[in-house]
């Protein structure tokens, strides 16, 4: 795991196993290949996102192959971050985001204390530019105005087994991807122990 930013909201970067994803998209494959399971899972109208399909895992599966992987990379992150042992560590929500070709997720913001972001397909052919960060199929993470020695926008270039973590209020925006085929992306909320998250108690 990677942690940057010395200063503003931390951002960690590090990698999903490839056994992981492997299981993920199998059952997210089954949930799409049945009209019942699509219905009982849609969860496109809790989501800002201007994509074709969004839907929940079930909690059994989360509960079997994520939680404790999420949670362990969440405290990780904590303890790096802010020195802090976080005891409590709950998956709130995780869902799927299966974006197509000029779909898109506006700028926005979570709930819970730590969010985050995976990446199981990336769609070939994506356009390219000369520019320094590349819009298509990426995301900005985005805090502040721009300043001297100082960025406020974060353009991450995803590849399938990334996941970043950040605190919930960072605002992030995924851009249209120009590419044929499904950019496959899984995105969760959690919540901690209310002492470490709120940075005025004692």
């Amino acid at each position: 795991m990677k942690v940057i930013a010395p200063f503003g909201p931390k951002i960690a970067k590090f990698k999903i196993s490839k056994s992981l994803i492997k299981k993920m998209n199998s059952e997210i494959e089954k949930i799409y290949g049945s009209k019942n399971l699509n219905q009982k899972y849609d969860y496109s109208n809790k989501l800002v996102g201007h994509v074709s399909k969004e839907v929940q895992l079930g909690k059994r599966f989360i509960n079997k192959y994520l939680s404790r992987f999420l949670s362990s990379s969440i405290r990780k992150f904590v303890k790096m971050t802010c020195g802090k042992t976080t005891k409590k560590v709950e998956i709130k929500n995780l869902w799927i985001v299966s974006q197509y070709a000029k779909e898109f997720n506006p700028v926005h913001y979570h709930d819970g204390h730590i969010s985050g972001v995976g990446y199981l397909v990336i769609p070939k052919g994506e356009k390219k530019t000369k520019k320094k960060s590349s819009i298509y199929g990426s995301i900005d993470f985005i805090n502040g105005n721009k300043m001297f020695l100082s960025d406020s926008i974060h353009n991450h270039i995803p590849k399938v087994g990334d996941i970043i973590l950040f605190p919930n209020y960072l605002m992030h925006t995924a851009y249209p991807t120009l590419a044929d085929g499904e950019r496959r992306s899984f995105s969760f909320n959690a919540v901690i122990d209310k002492n470490i998250a709120n940075v005025f108690s004692r």
